[in-house]
C-alpha cells in the first residue's frame, strides 16, 4: 500500500463533510494538526478513481491512510467513527482523552454517537442529494426530525446523570463541562441541520423544544475549535448553495408540494 510521500497520515476529505469534520474537530482538539496532513481525494483522482477505491472499496469519505516503512504495516481506514477511535486511543498520550472516564457517562456519548451514526446520518441526504422522490424526501425529513428528539431525550438523561452525581444541571456538553467524542460525531451534523432546514425548508427554528441541544450548539459554536468547525462547513454549504444545488437536486421543487409536511 503506498498512501503518500509523506511519513504522516494522511486524511482524505473536504472541508464541507459533516462526516470528515468529525475526525478534524477531534485533530483541532487534541492539538495533532500538524501531526496529519488533509488531502482531497482529488489527490488521488477522486473518490471513484482506481487508486482510492483500491484504498477504500467504498468510494466515500473520510478515509485515513497510515504509512509505515513496512508496507505490510500500514494502513488505509475508512469509516469516520472507526477514524475517530483510531486518534483517540493512538493518541490518547496526546492532549484531552475525549473519551468520558466514567461508565455511564461514557455509555451516553457511545449512544448519541450510535443514535447519529445509524439513524441520522443515512438518511441527512435528504436535506440535499437528488434526484430523489419527494415521497422518498419527506419521509426521510421526518426520521430526521424523530431523531433530533431523540438526541434532546440523550441530552436530558445525560444531565440528570451528572446532577445526580455533581449536583450541577450538567452540560453544556454531551457528557458535561469538557467535550468527548460524541460531540465531535454530532456537532458537524447540526450545522448541517441549522444551516439547511431553515433556509430551504422553512424551519423556524431547529432547536424549538430541543433546550439542551440548543444549550450543547451554543456551547460548540463557541469552543475555539468548533467554531473552526463550523466556518469550515458553512462556507462549503454556502458554496453548494451559489452552485445551485438545492435547485439542481430537485429541493426546492419538491419543498412546493404541500401535500407533504417539510417544516418541524
Amino acid at each position: 500500500m503506498s498512501s503518500s510521500a509523506s511519513s504522516k497520515p494522511t486524511l482524505y476529505d473536504v472541508p464541507v463533510s459533516n462526516n470528515g469534520a468529525r475526525v478534524r474537530l477531534l485533530l483541532y482538539w487534541k492539538g495533532l494538526e500538524s501531526a496529519f496532513r488533509v488531502e482531497n481525494p482529488s489527490a488521488l483522482g477522486g473518490l471513484k478513481s482506481e487508486a482510492y477505491l483500491a484504498l477504500n472499496p467504498q468510494g466515500k469519505m473520510p478515509l485515513l491512510v497510515v504509512p509505515s516503512d513496512d508496507a505490510d504495516d500500514s494502513l488505509a481506514i475508512p469509516e469516520s467513527e472507526v477514524i475517530a477511535q483510531y486518534v483517540l486511543h493512538a493518541y490518547a498520550d496526546v492532549g484531552p482523552a475525549l473519551i468520558p472516564e466514567d461508565p455511564k457517562q461514557r455509555a451516553l456519548a457511545a449512544l448519541v454517537t450510535r443514535v447519529h451514526d445509524v439513524y441520522i446520518a443515512p438518511i441527512q441526504g435528504c436535506m440535499y442529494r437528488g434526484p430523489m422522490p419527494t415521497s422518498k424526501r419527506a419521509e426521510d425529513l421526518a426520521a430526521v426530525a424523530k431523531q433530533m428528539d431523540v438526541v434532546e431525550r440523550v441530552f436530558a438523561d445525560a444531565a440528570r446523570f451528572q446532577s445526580s452525581k455533581n449536583g450541577n444541571e450538567g452540560g453544556p456538553f454531551v457528557c458535561g463541562e469538557s467535550p468527548c467524542f460524541a460531540d465531535a460525531a454530532l456537532f458537524p451534523t447540526y450545522v448541517f441541520l441549522e444551516r439547511i432546514l431553515p433556509r430551504y425548508f422553512g424551519w423556524d427554528d431547529v432547536f424549538a423544544n430541543r433546550p439542551r441541544t440548543k444549550t450543547w450548539f451554543r456551547a460548540m459554536a463557541r469552543d475555539e475549535c468548533g467554531a473552526r468547525v463550523l466556518g469550515e462547513i458553512r462556507a462549503g454549504l454556502d458554496e453548494w448553495h451559489d452552485a445551485g444545488r438545492w435547485e439542481k437536486t430537485g429541493v426546492l421543487e419538491a419543498v412546493k408540494d404541500d401535500t407533504y409536511t417539510w417544516k418541524y
